[in-house]
Parts: C-alpha cells; sequence; structure tokens
C-alpha cells in the first residue's frame, strides 16, 4: 500500500481529533495585523483580484468542489512517485500526524473557502487551462511573493481573497485550531518550496515558517 494512501487513511481522523484551544481567541485577525500588511502566519498580505480561474483549475485537479482532495490534486499535477517521494520526505521531516494535518488542512481550507466565497456571491469561472506541472509551476508563482518567497497566505490570499483567506482562518482556529491551521501553513510553505524545486524554479526561497 502506498506511503500517500496509509497517510490519507488517518488523515480524518487526525484532523477530526483537534481541539478547540482556549488560546485561540487570541489569535484571531485584529487591526493591528492589518496595519502591517502581513498574514497570519507570515508574509506581505496580497490584497489585489483573486485568480479564480486557477482556483478552479486547482479544484477540478482536486477531484471537484463536493469531493476535493489536496493529494489528489498533487498526484495530478506531479504524478505519484513525486508526490509518494514527497510525502515520504515531509513525513521524515514533520512527522505522520502532522503530514496528516497537513492533507486535512488543505482540503478543510479549500471546503471553508468555496463555502464563504459562496456566501459572499462569488461562484468559480470556468477552469483555466492548466494542468499538470504546469498548473504547479502557476501555483508556486501565485504564492511566491516580490521577495521571491513562497508564503501560504500569499497564494490564499490570491485563491479567493485576503478577506475570505482570514475568514477560512477563523473557520479552522474556531472548529478544530490555531495549531493545526499554522502546521497546515507550515508544510504548505515547505512543500510548495520542494515542488518549485523539483520542477527548476530555482530562485524560489523557503518561508521562515517551515
Amino acid at each position: 500500500m502506498k506511503t500517500t494512501t496509509l497517510l490519507l487513511a488517518a488523515t480524518m481522523v487526525t484532523f477530526a481529533t483537534g481541539s478547540v484551544l482556549a488560546a485561540d481567541v487570541d489569535h484571531s485577525m485584529d487591526a493591528q495585523q492589518q496595519q502591517s500588511a502581513m498574514n497570519m502566519f507570515g508574509g506581505p498580505i496580497y490584497s489585489g483580484d483573486p485568480a479564480l480561474d486557477v482556483t478552479a483549475a486547482l479544484v477540478k485537479a482536486g477531484g471537484g468542489a463536493e469531493k476535493f482532495s489536496f493529494a489528489q490534486a498533487l498526484v495530478a499535477m506531479l504524478g505519484q512517485k513525486t508526490v509518494d517521494a514527497e510525502v515520504a520526505k515531509l513525513t521524515k521531516q514533520y512527522g505522520a500526524d502532522e503530514v496528516n494535518t497537513f492533507l486535512s488542512g488543505m482540503d478543510a481550507a479549500i471546503g471553508f473557502g468555496l463555502k464563504r466565497a459562496t456566501e459572499a456571491g462569488i461562484s468559480l469561472p470556468e477552469p483555466a487551462d492548466l494542468s499538470g506541472t504546469e498548473l504547479a509551476k502557476t501555483l508556486v508563482n501565485a504564492g511566491t511573493a516580490p521577495d521571491s518567497t513562497f508564503w501560504s497566505g500569499y497564494l490564499f490570499d490570491k485563491a479567493l481573497s485576503n478577506n475570505i483567506h482570514n475568514q477560512v482562518m477563523a473557520d479552522i482556529n474556531a472548529k478544530v485550531s490555531y495549531e493545526a491551521d499554522k502546521t497546515t501553513h507550515k508544510i504548505l510553505n515547505q512543500a510548495m518550496y520542494d515542488v518549485a524545486q523539483e520542477l527548476g524554479m530555482k530562485d524560489v526561497k523557503l518561508a521562515d515558517l517551515h
């Protein structure tokens, strides 16, 4: 059985059992953070128009809005062999529990994000004509800040907007935990940096949070 299959089998259990921390309220977005123009988990805020067609392409690669799987999207973009190797590398680096939290956290982030977008009257357009490594490169570029550092928060801002990104973080913090949210951002920083290196995007830098 492949490494990804074993990890995904435990994913929902790991994420669902996260407890809401009493201190989570201390980590909510506030006026000071907005004034600093930095995302909660580091990196600059992107306040321009979201790339909704690219988001739609990612959702399509992950099996669609109703059954989105970030692991499936990764396989669609990079191939099973590359994904298995990356999951094994991340598991050695962070441990299986944190990797499971990351994978399920990405699924939850997309789910909450699409829900919040619908509530705001935003519908995804037709997906951009992107697939495979071209989609992966586009996502790396979308999350790469002007200083060439990939930041999860910058990618999430571009995916649906900074406002919806903040709403999704509040949802995850309240329904699961701040630590699960931070782990998701942290490992995505590392994973997408690794993807960039694999795809020859050597100018992309690794975020401080990784």
